[in-house]
């Protein structure tokens, strides 16, 4: 016999599931609170009991989406902490191109549904959980690239390795299956090619950008006055 902190957690649970999947199809707006309900089996009284309010319910659907996302496919991909960091960089990618090319991933599709229609609600929740991931992948990018890099260097490389994966993904699920042939992006299919291409690619970037930053440190170096001493006057006597 279930306990009834058993049951208020099991519809809670329900709720979330069902919100989640009505807003990702639907988006915020276009979304009610009768939907929800009678998705979970539920009334409407329950969405205020345990959530307050349908924008409350709209974070958390979020925020329970992501969980789900995350256990689904870790961000490491299943690498170990101390592998070698070209290795580390393609579990991550080929984690987030499973991630959000899953079609069962509903944070994904929340979040398309949010940037064509913004309401603003998801803003701080995102930025939590989001930034987490982001700066897993500036320290990886950082490693890769070297001491010697600039913040600047860091972010544009770790935006470069991120856009290659989102963007395809994103612009492929906008097209018709049916049309592939027609003009316009490609879709991705083959995901573990993709996250091959996509590491192989970022890879020699990076080290161009770590060569770069390198040379430019040397030639800094060789222009710096050497410690101990400065230039002599063109009018001075070395007697």
């Amino acid at each position: 016999m279930k306990t009834p902190r058993e049951d208020t957690a099991r519809t809670r649970g329900k709720l979330l599931a069902a919100a989640g999947e009505i807003f990702a199809e639907k988006g915020f707006r276009e979304t009610t609170i009768a939907e929800i309900s009678l998705k979970a089996g539920t009334n409407i009284a329950a969405v205020n009991y345990h959530f307050g309010s349908k924008e409350s319910l709209y974070s958390e659907a979020w925020r329970h989406a992501f969980a789900q996302s995350m256990e689904a496919h870790p961000p490491d991909g299943f690498v170990a902490a101390d592998a070698p960091p070209e290795e580390r960089l393609r579990g991550q990618v080929t984690a987030l191109l499973h991630r959000i090319s899953d079609p069962n991933n509903r944070e994904f599709r929340i979040i398309q549904r949010e940037f064509s229609n913004p309401t603003g609600l998801l803003s701080e929740v995102m930025r939590a959980e989001i930034r987490r991931l982001q700066q897993r992948t500036e320290k990886l990018v950082r490693e890769l690239l070297g001491p010697q890099a600039t913040e600047q260097e860091v972010q544009f490389c770790e935006v470069g390795v991120i856009s290659q994966c989102i963007n395809p993904i994103v612009i492929g699920s906008r097209r018709d299956p049916g049309k592939e042939n027609s003009e316009g992006p490609r879709r991705i299919d083959d995901i573990e090619a993709y996250a091959r291409h996509v590491v192989t690619f970022s890879l020699a970037g990076i080290a161009a950008v770590r060569a770069a930053a390198e040379t430019n440190r040397d030639r800094r170096k060789a222009k710096a006055p050497r410690q101990g001493g400065r230039p002599l006057d063109a009018g001075s006597n070395s007697a």
